[in-house]
C-alpha cells in the first residue's frame, strides 16, 4: 500500500475544499502537475477516485465526503502539536475557519469579525455556516471549528466560553403607534399583528406563554426562518417583530425602525463560543477566538 503522509492529507483537504486540482494547487502554493501527482498517490493509497467528473466540474465521492471531516480533524491536531507554545505571525497565516453561527448573532458579529480579521490576517478565510442540528459531532470531526450561539448542553470534550448575554426587544416601523412607547403595555402589543422568526417554523414562543399568563393572546401573521428577514419584513409593513437587541440597535435606524423593551419578562440568551478540546493548544484557533471576542466588544 502506498505511504499516506501528512502532506498527502493536506492535498486531500485542499482538493475537497477547492473542488479541483487547480484550486487545490493555488491553496497549497504547488504547481498543477505536482498536485495532480499527489492526487494520483492519494487515489492509490485510499483506493478511491476522490474526485469524479460531474458535468463541467468535479464532485467528491461518497468515501471522500465521509473521510473529509476526519482528515480535517487530523490536520488540526497536527498543527496544534507542531505550533504548541510558539507564537504565530497572523499576517502570514493562510488558513480557513468554519464558524457555525446563530443568525441573530451573525448579522451583527460576522461583519465586525470579517473586517477585523481581514485587516491583520488577509490570508485567513472565515466560512460562516448556519445552525442545523447544533450537534457537537461537527466540532469533534473538524467540519466546524467554532460554534457561536446560545449555550447548549455541557459535554466533557467541548470547551465553552461566554461571549455576551442577549435580550429580545420589539421592533416596529417608525410610523407605528407602538414606536412612541419605550415599553408598551401587553394589551397594546396584542393589538398589532406579529411576525415570528423561527428556523423551525414555530409561531409560538416564550412571549406567547408570558402573554397567556396575563389572559392575552397575540396574532402571528407570518413566520420567517431568520431574524434578518423579520427585520426586513417589519421595515416594509405594519407588523411587530421580536429580535435581539444588538440587531435592532445596529440596523434599526437605517431601516426606519424603532425598538422598545418588552412589557413582559423574557429569558435572556447566553451567547457562547464552543470548540473541541483538541484545539485548546492551537495558537491560530486561540487567536481566532480572541478576534471573535473583540468583534463582539468583549476584551
Amino acid at each position: 500500500m502506498p505511504e499516506l503522509d501528512l502532506n498527502l492529507l493536506r492535498v486531500f483537504d485542499a482538493v475537497l475544499q477547492g473542488g479541483s486540482v487547480t484550486a487545490a494547487a493555488e491553496r497549497l502554493n504547488l504547481s498543477i502537475p505536482a498536485t495532480s501527482r499527489a492526487l494520483a498517490r492519494l487515489r492509490r493509497a485510499m483506493d478511491d477516485p476522490i474526485l469524479v467528473r460531474a458535468g463541467r466540474g468535479m464532485a467528491p465521492t461518497p468515501f471522500a465526503l465521509r473521510a473529509a471531516p476526519r482528515v480535517r480533524s487530523l490536520l488540526d491536531e497536527a498543527a496544534a502539536l507542531i505550533s504548541a507554545d510558539r507564537e504565530i505571525d497572523v499576517s502570514g497565516l493562510k488558513r480557513g475557519f468554519t464558524v457555525r453561527i446563530n443568525d441573530g448573532v451573525a448579522a451583527t458579529l460576522a461583519p465586525a469579525a470579517v473586517e477585523a480579521i481581514a485587516a491583520v490576517a488577509p490570508g485567513v478565510m472565515l466560512r460562516f455556516v448556519a445552525e442545523g442540528s447544533e450537534s457537537v459531532e461537527a466540532l469533534r470531526d473538524g467540519s466546524v471549528d467554532l460554534d457561536v450561539g446560545a449555550r447548549g448542553a455541557t459535554v466533557p470534550d467541548i470547551r465553552t466560553a461566554e461571549l455576551y448575554r442577549e435580550e429580545l426587544v420589539g421592533i416596529v416601523h417608525a410610523d407605528s403607534p407602538l414606536g412612541r412607547h419605550r415599553r408598551p403595555t401587553s394589551a397594546q402589543l396584542c393589538r398589532h399583528p406579529h411576525v415570528s422568526a423561527s428556523r423551525r417554523g414555530r409561531a409560538r414562543g416564550p412571549l406567547d406563554d408570558a402573554l397567556e399568563a396575563e389572559g392575552l393572546r397575540r396574532t402571528v401573521a407570518a413566520v420567517v426562518p431568520t431574524f434578518a428577514l423579520a427585520v426586513l419584513l417589519v421595515a416594509s409593513s405594519r407588523y411587530v417583530g421580536l429580535v435581539p437587541k444588538r440587531l435592532a440597535e445596529q440596523y434599526g435606524p437605517a431601516l426606519g425602525l424603532r425598538w422598545f423593551a418588552m412589557p413582559v419578562g423574557l429569558p435572556e440568551s447566553e451567547i457562547t463560543l464552543s470548540w473541541h478540546a483538541r484545539l485548546d493548544a492551537d495558537p491560530a484557533h486561540g487567536w481566532l477566538r480572541g478576534m471573535i471576542r473583540g468583534a463582539a466588544g468583549i476584551q
